[in-house]
This record gives C-alpha cells, sequence and structure tokens, in this order.
C-alpha cells in the first residue's frame, strides 16, 4: 500500500498537472477592431498585425455592427465569427464598412467600451480612385454595365457629393461620430500610404498602441518588383496580398482631379485639427 502512496506522489509531483496545464485556445470578443477606411489599406494592415504570435485574425470581414441581419443574430453568433485564441493572445477582426455607419459606434461601445480601433487611411482623392475600381472590377465579374468615373462623380459640372466613393473620403464627417462615443486614445490611426511606402514604422506604431511585445521587424517584409508593392514573410513562408490589390486607377481629367484636390482641402484641414497631426496629402 505505501509503495502504491509513493508511486502516485511521484507521479502528481513529476507530471504536468490537469489543473495546471495551459487553458485551451477558445474563441472570444475581438479585443481590437479594424474599423476603415474602405480601400485604406486594411486587409494589408491585418495580415501585417497577424505576423506577431500574440495576434490572431479573424479570416474575413464580419459585418456584425453594420448588417442588421448579423446584428440580430447576437453577440454569440459574432463570437463563433472569431479565430480561437491562447490566453494572452489579442483577437482582430475587421470590416472598414463600419468607419461610414453612423449606428456602429454606440453599438461596438455596448458591446466592450474598452475595444481598441485601429482606423488606417490614405490620400483622399486616392482612396476615392482605388474604390471605384473595386466597384468597376466587381462588375465586371459579375458581368454588370459599367459606369464611368464622370458619370458617377460629376453632375451638372459639378462634383456630385451623393456619390458614396466621395462621401467615405470625407473622414472627418465620419470620425467626429466615433469621438462622441470613444475618447481618442480609444482610436489610433495608420497612415496608409505610408504603410504601402515602408511597412515596418507604421507596424512598430500599431505594436506599440497596442502593448505588444515588440516582435514585427524588417525580415518580415520584402518588396516584390513584380507587383510594386511590399509581401509579407513570416515564418520562412512568403506571401502577398490578393492579385486585387495594386490594380491600376482609371485615368481621369486633369480638370476633375483638380476639383477633387481643391474639394478635399478644407475637409482634410478639419480631419487634421480632430486627431492632432497632418498628413502630406495633396
Amino acid at each position: 500500500m505505501a509503495s502504491v502512496i509513493v508511486a502516485l506522489l511521484l507521479f502528481f509531483t513529476q507530471s504536468p498537472s490537469l489543473a495546471t496545464a495551459d487553458p485551451p485556445a477558445a474563441r472570444r470578443l475581438p479585443d481590437i477592431i479594424i474599423i476603415g477606411v474602405r480601400k485604406g489599406g486594411t486587409r494589408a494592415l491585418i495580415e501585417m498585425l497577424n505576423l506577431h504570435s500574440d495576434v490572431v485574425a479573424a479570416r474575413s470581414e464580419v459585418h456584425f455592427f453594420d448588417w442588421d441581419s448579423h446584428y440580430l443574430r447576437g453577440v454569440d453568433w459574432y463570437v463563433s465569427q472569431m479565430p480561437l485564441a491562447r490566453p494572452g493572445q489579442l483577437t482582430v477582426e475587421k470590416t472598414p464598412a463600419y468607419f461610414t455607419s453612423a449606428r456602429v459606434p454606440e453599438r461596438i461601445r455596448r458591446m466592450n467600451p474598452d475595444t481598441r480601433l485601429l482606423l488606417i487611411v490614405r490620400e483622399p482623392t486616392e482612396r476615392l480612385l482605388s474604390d471605384y475600381t473595386q466597384v468597376f472590377h466587381n462588375r465586371l465579374e459579375k458581368h454588370k454595365q459599367q459606369q464611368m468615373l464622370e458619370t458617377l462623380l460629376m453632375h451638372d459640372g459639378e462634383l456630385n457629393l451623393d456619390y458614396k466613393a466621395l462621401n467615405r473620403s470625407l473622414y472627418h464627417l465620419h470620425l467626429r461620430r466615433w469621438l462622441d462615443v470613444f475618447p481618442r486614445s480609444h482610436i489610433h490611426l495608420v497612415d496608409g500610404d505610408a504603410l504601402i511606402r515602408n511597412p515596418l514604422p507604421e507596424m512598430k506604431k500599431v505594436e506599440e498602441f497596442l502593448h505588444l511585445e515588440p516582435q514585427i521587424n524588417a525580415s518580415n517584409f520584402y518588396f516584390n518588383q513584380t507587383k510594386g508593392f511590399f509581401c509579407l514573410r513570416d515564418r520562412r513562408r512568403e506571401r502577398c496580398l490578393h492579385g486585387s490589390k495594386g490594380r491600376k486607377h482609371p485615368r481621369i481629367a486633369p480638370e476633375i482631379l483638380r476639383k477633387l484636390y481643391d474639394f478635399f482641402h478644407e475637409p482634410n484641414q478639419e480631419f487634421f485639427q480632430l486627431v492632432g497631426r497632418t498628413f502630406d496629402w495633396k
């Protein structure tokens, strides 16, 4: 009997105890949400953030807070769309449509007022052209009739303020709704143009904002001459963003381009004042 007791004591002192084993990975509400902006670089941002071992990312855009059909399914459904995360890992999802949806900020606050938000922006005219280009190719794939940019953008010789792609580039209008709900300290602004040119400095700022141990480094990026942008390297595995990224923008008449630059000048200044920084935009 004594020998049995001794054997059991040795087993429990020398073998990992079930009580002290690490908890299993589980799905949970996101700690981080990339709220936008559409065609600002949200896919690049989440892929680069996912290089960090303490971050796990949802595979696709969830559209929980902006689509009522999803929101009505409840928080449990939302959690089911998240990736498995180990204890200590941060979960992130991205849905760029969140930024321009009026009801989203309050819905996120009700879910978790401590959610950390990432907003990535690009020069407004370039973002607009990327927006149009994506819609153009989507319609092409679905064999739908194409709409020329000038037709959408202009009305009676003036810019069409009802054009959604134009409205999405009025960052100050949308950000004000977020700042009515969340403190500025909860929103980190990523320069999407800088991320394209040189991703590492922007990602180091993201790591700092999220209180992550510095881990992403220069070896995680390499410039692909064929594609013309940076691709990712993770544990000797190399990958680039989808082929739809980096498409050529349509040609636009110089006078219309100038109208856009002039139009965005004042809204850009208002945005700079809101965020307390400036960007090198035309």
